[in-house]
Order: C-alpha cells, then structure tokens, then sequence
C-alpha cells in the first residue's frame, strides 16, 4: 500500500514538474513576442 502511495505521488510531482516547464516556456515566448512588437513599433 505505501509503495503505491509513492508511485502515485511521484508520478504527480513529475507531472506538475513538466507542467510547470511548458508554462513558463510559454510565457517566455509570450513575453519575447511582447518586446518584439514594441521593437517594431518603435520603428
């Protein structure tokens, strides 16, 4: 019974890990686009 309390939760912090990368990749990619059109408009 412990062993599959450990198996779950690990695979729920791996998940929330790789969630959580994606999001900020993300939002990096937004933020880069962000600046970009400022560059552009500044132009």
């Amino acid at each position: 019974m412990r062993k599959a309390i450990a198996v779950s939760f690990a695979l729920l912090l791996t998940a929330s890990v790789l969630t959580g990368c994606n999001t900020i990749e993300g939002a990096g990619q937004d933020v880069e686009r962000g600046g970009e059109a400022v560059q552009d408009a500044t132009y």
